[in-house]
């Protein structure tokens, strides 16, 4: 069965359903493909505000009680408060490309969930900025992810242009699905993909496999 997660990195949400997608990324039969929606990149990019933080650290509860992920204090004043802080997934987004590209073909899927989990980590639990692409690009080198970072830090055009394209391909998928937000799971390609009720990630994963496994 294929698979298509709509996913931000900077989506709470998104971060919620990190356990979940692992697990359905380890079931035999399931072939998993992340693609960022651009959700906080380009124009959805904004300076920090206490009005959003104020909203991001409800959610966030939410969220927590739901998924049983961390948001800590650290998040909540480094990130949250920072004065001078941006919501921008865009420096994630293209960090998590240039995994892609560098991972060899068999392992393109583990590596980019890796990366991504150790970008939300160092956001909501270690509070560090993950708009920051210093800050990224110690994440991708911590995990010895060297040739991703390396390229991250000084992105050439066809790396520019991939990542480019993953957005454009995600926000198509939003569109001809009727998509109202992430994450989103795409059952199937073509005419007969369907959605999956998001709300299933933060079930029992049991009856996520059941309900991917039905089709």
């Amino acid at each position: 069965m294929s698979v298509t997660w709509l996913f931000d990195p900077l989506c709470g949400w998104c971060y919620g359903a990190a356990p979940a997608i692992h697990h359905l990324a380890g079931q035999a039969g399931v072939v998993l493909d992340p693609l960022p929606v651009g959700l906080f990149a380009g124009s959805g990019a904004f300076p920090m505000n206490d009005g959003f933080a104020r909203h991001a650290w409800s959610a966030d509860q939410r969220i927590a009680r739901l998924s049983g992920q961390p948001f800590t204090e650290a998040y909540r004043l480094k990130v949250l408060g920072a004065a001078a802080g941006r919501v921008d997934s865009g420096p994630a987004t293209l960090a998590l490309t240039a995994v892609r590209l560098a991972a060899p073909a068999d392992e393109v899927v583990t590596q980019e969930l890796a990366a991504l989990e150790a970008i939300q980590r160092a956001r909501y639990v270690d509070g560090e900025d993950n708009a920051d692409p210093a800050v990224i690009a110690g994440v991708l080198e911590r995990l010895g992810m060297a040739a991703a970072a390396a390229r991250f830090r000084s992105p050439d055009p066809s790396l520019a242009a991939a990542d480019r394209a993953r957005v454009a391909a995600g926000r198509e998928a939003m569109r001809r699905m009727d998509v109202r937000g992430v994450p989103a799971l795409i059952l199937g390609k073509g005419v007969g993909a369907r959605l999956l009720d998001a709300g299933q990630l933060f079930g029992p994963v049991d009856a996520l496999v059941a309900a991917v496994a039905a089709g």
